[in-house]
């Protein structure tokens, strides 16, 4: 019986072309219909990963799967996920609890207590996700973009 391989570790500048192509990747499945599709393209063209510390690279059977960054709370002092994504093709098969789990053990790690992870609203998978990873949906904002006004949700731990 084979096993397959998986590994979690810092992101790394080696990285970036991978995590540039999951990135779009996520983002058009996770976001076509939500974001108008304008705002949404230019975004994915914005967005630069920031290798280090505080973004893990997931990689199953040597292929880049997801990614994770996370650091202090914008505006607080709890820890928080800023982005967990896992290319379509690996969501609903436990990697993205992994990730999840390792993400938040090295917020605990850095002695960040409590966490807060924000979505769209309308993103359904990724609300149903951080409810099952027992995220409480206490917060609320609205985030301007493509010049329509999006709920969001603040899940926390």
């Amino acid at each position: 019986m084979e096993t397959a391989d998986l590994i979690i570790r810092s992101a790394t500048p080696a990285d970036t072309a991978e995590l540039i192509a999951l990135h779009a990747e996520a983002w058009r499945y996770s976001y076509r219909g939500v974001i108008p599709w304008q705002a949404l393209e230019g975004m994915i063209a914005r967005w630069r990963p920031v290798p280090g510390p505080g973004t893990f690279v997931l990689c199953f059977d040597g292929k880049l799967a997801g990614y994770a960054s996370f650091g202090s709370e914008r505006g607080g002092r709890r820890g928080e996920i800023y982005e967990l994504y896992l290319s379509p093709a690996y969501q609903g098969t436990g990697l993205g609890r992994e990730l999840f789990q390792a993400a938040r053990q090295m917020l605990t790690t850095a002695r960040l207590t409590g966490l807060v992870v924000w979505s769209l609203r309308e993103n359904q998978a990724a609300c149903q996700f951080y409810r099952a990873m027992g995220g409480k949906g206490r917060l609320s904002g609205r985030q301007r973009l493509g010049g329509r006004d999006i709920p969001m949700i603040g899940f926390e731990w």
